[in-house]
Parts: structure tokens; C-alpha cells; sequence
């Protein structure tokens, strides 16, 4: 039987070696003149880390946005101006349960009703809420997108999915403005906020030195930290499990100002038995080659300004059902305090915490008290227009760089 270890929250693991010692003790790790360890088992490269272009780092499978839009016949001028991503809204069986875990998680209520059956979270940026909360059973209410004006929302309000909605005053909730809610082609709910008025910003943590062996530049400053939930910063994405993956792409791209920064593909048997080769010079060439786009990870498209490498993202599943939400957190030290207050709380953990490759996030996934997988992530990419359209195989290697191994049902 495998050795076990002991971990700080007092599970243990095994090691995938299937033993605790990696080298020996007595044989000392040398680096040769090429930069490479000497072990047992052969020669090995040192892991590298570094920060580079978005070009370079995306490589030659990609092709420019505005080629992508012009290709899938996507005119920028016709689509609803999306600003940012404000909120999320769930249904609840058991709110004060539900409350007790978004506060460990890292909100604070903003607002309750005064009959108690909603509920306002917020986080410590200039958003009025970053979560809404209704009692009922378990459902999914949508994420929630803020628009540029009001005639956005009447724009809005005449596109497919907009049958039999209407534009919502929001009388009750923090901070006002205008609801629309629509519904996409597999009828996951989207909501359009105009006219909310901002929140005062809250304190925001100061930033920890760090000292690297040539700059060290924290001299008689140490670095010391309290135990307690990862305040939240803001809703950074959500993402849904869609049945018809090109029909909800469409609908998303064409009507929203949402453009893909990376797509995960899997390749297709051609009718010569031969899968595609790994460049992509056109879609006619994926097609004949044999490769099926299977996932999305789309941005807000603002022009030259700086965005999240993701706001929104689908992959292609059996059943249609929201994935999950993730809310950014400040860095690495806050998001791993966080996760180890919320293993001492006992809830379940789902992945993290881990580097994700696509949008380098350090991730960090767990259930809610209601069965929804909810995201705590820090130290994201930004993109803008210049960035290319990015192509990947789809596949566990492809979600993270280091972390736990992904559970096989994770993207199901």
C-alpha cells in the first residue's frame, strides 16, 4: 500500500509516485552546465515561469478578432454593448444557509428584504452587489451584464429571446436602475442592468512585498497574515454546459459585443480516417481536416481597453446546466487563506487550488450549500481588440499547469 502525508487541513494524500520520498536523501540535486537536473530517473529540465506576449503565448494557431468577426458575418455596430459583468442571481431552498456560506466565502450582505426572501451580497469593489440571492428552490436565474444606456436595453429588447419580457424598474435593490431579462436559444436566463448608481469603494488590501533571490526589496518588513474568508473583489465570469454549442455561440457573438479569446477543440476523423493537423490556417480547412470547436472563452470586446481574458464561457455537454461562477479575489496568499477557512468550515471542495492555462487564473473551485460549483480566482490575463483568437485541443491538459489532478467529471 502507497504511503500517505499529512496536509495542513489534516487529510492526507498520496503521493502519484505511490511513495513519499522523490530522490533519497543522500543524493544531492545538481544542475550541469546545460541548466539540467541530474535524477535517477534521467536528465530534467527546471520548470520556467515568465510573462509573455499574448501573441506569442496564443502561437500560430489563431487568427486576428476582426477576421473571426468578419468570417462569421459579425458587424461590431449591430450588437448590444455589454460594460461589464455586474452580478449573479440564484434561487435558494434555505437562504440563511446559503448566507452563511457566501459569507465564508467572502461577501457581505448588502441589503435584506423586509419580508426576508432577498437577498443583496457584495463585495469590497464599486459594484452595489455581486450576488442576488431569492428563496424558492434551487435555480439558476442568470448572470447579470451592465450596458452602456438605456437604449441599449430598448435594443435589447427587441432581439430574439426578448419575447415576453419587459424592462424591470429595480425599486428594491441596492443602488436602483433597469432590468431586462432575456433568454438564449437553450434558455439559460441573461440579465441587461442599465442606471444603477455605483457603491463607495471598499477597503482594499495592501499589496505583499515579495522577495525573489535578485530583487528584495522588503527589508525589515515581514510578511504576516490573519485567518479568514477571501474578501471578494468582484464577479470576474460564469460559464454554461450547452447542448447545441454553435447555435448558442451564434446567438452570444452576433447579439452581445462578446468576442472569443480561446476556443478548445477536439479533432474529428475526416472521411480519410485522418484527424487535423495541429496549425489552422481557415475554418474550411478545420472543417475538411476534420476538428469540431467544442468550447469558448469569450471576453468583453471594449476596443483597446484592457479586459478580462473571460467573462463568459460554454462547453458542449449532454445536458444544459449552468458550470459555475468566479469572483476575484485579491492574490495567491488571500486565495489559499480562503480555501483553508473554507476546508476548516468542512465544505466540499471541488478542484484548486491551481494555475489555470487559459487565462492564467489560480483557481480554486467548491460547492455551495445548494449544489452549485462556485469559483474563488486571482492574478487573471487582460486582452483587448489586438489580441488574437486563440485555438487549443480540448482535453485535461489544456485546464491547468499545476494543481490537483482534474476530476474526471469536471467539465461535465
Amino acid at each position: 500500500m502507497a504511503d500517505t502525508q499529512p496536509t495542513p487541513n489534516g487529510s492526507t494524500t498520496t503521493p502519484q509516485n505511490g511513495h513519499s520520498e522523490q530522490w533519497g536523501a543522500d543524493r544531492p540535486v545538481t544542475l550541469d552546465a546545460n541548466n539540467t537536473l541530474a535524477t535517477p530517473h534521467g536528465p530534467a529540465h527546471p520548470n520556467v515561469g515568465k510573462s509573455i506576449p499574448d501573441i506569442e503565448a496564443i502561437g500560430p494557431d489563431s487568427e486576428a478578432l476582426t477576421t473571426w468577426q468578419h468570417r462569421n458575418n459579425i458587424n461590431p455596430a449591430d450588437q448590444i454593448k455589454l460594460v461589464r459583468l455586474s452580478h449573479m442571481r440564484y434561487q435558494h431552498p434555505d437562504l440563511d444557509q446559503i448566507t452563511t456560506f457566501l459569507r465564508d466565502f467572502g461577501m457581505h450582505i448588502a441589503k435584506r428584504s423586509d419580508d426576508g426572501e432577498r437577498i443583496w451580497y457584495r463585495g469590497y469593489g464599486t459594484t452595489q452587489y455581486v450576488y442576488y440571492a431569492q428563496k424558492g428552490p434551487k435555480k439558476f436565474l442568470g448572470g447579470t451584464f451592465e450596458v452602456e444606456s438605456h437604449a441599449e436595453l430598448e435594443k435589447a429588447s427587441k432581439i430574439p429571446g426578448a419575447e415576453g419580457s419587459s424592462i424591470e424598474k429595480l425599486q428594491e435593490a441596492p443602488g436602483g436602475g433597469s432590468l431586462l431579462t432575456l433568454h438564449d436559444p437553450e434558455g439559460f436566463p441573461i440579465n441587461l442592468l442599465h442606471g444603477q448608481e455605483p457603491a463607495a469603494k471598499g477597503d482594499y488590501p495592501s499589496k505583499v512585498i515579495v522577495n525573489d533571490e535578485v530583487d528584495k526589496p522588503r527589508v525589515r518588513k515581514f510578511n504576516r497574515f490573519t485567518p479568514g474568508p477571501a474578501a471578494v473583489h468582484k464577479l470576474g465570469h460564469y460559464g454554461l454546459c450547452v447542448q447545441d454549442f454553435p447555435a448558442q455561440l451564434e446567438w452570444y457573438t452576433r447579439n452581445f459585443n462578446l468576442a472569443p479569446t480561446d476556443f478548445l477543440y477536439v479533432p474529428t476523423p475526416n472521411e480519410n480516417n485522418e484527424e487535423a493537423p495541429e496549425d489552422r490556417e481557415n475554418e474550411q480547412q478545420a472543417k475538411e481536416a476534420g476538428r469540431k470547436d467544442v468550447a469558448v472563452f469569450l471576453h468583453l470586446d471594449r476596443g483597446a481597453d484592457p479586459v478580462d481574458h473571460h467573462t463568459f464561457f460554454m462547453s458542449t455537454n449532454p445536458t444544459s446546466h449552468v458550470h459555475h461562477c468566479s469572483f476575484e479575489v485579491h492574490d495567491y496568499d488571500t486565495q489559499h487563506l480562503g480555501h483553508q477557512w473554507l476546508a476548516g468550515k468542512k465544505y466540499t471542495s471541488v478542484w484548486g487550488l491551481g494555475r489555470h492555462i487559459l487565462g492564467s487564473q489560480i483557481f480554486d473551485y467548491w460547492w455551495d450549500t445548494t449544489g452549485n460549483m462556485i469559483e474563488h480566482y486571482a492574478d487573471g490575463d487582460l486582452v483587448n481588440k489586438d489580441t488574437p483568437v486563440g485555438w487549443s485541443n480540448a482535453g485535461d491538459e489544456s485546464l491547468a499547469v499545476w494543481g490537483p489532478e482534474v476530476p474526471k467529471w469536471f467539465l461535465e
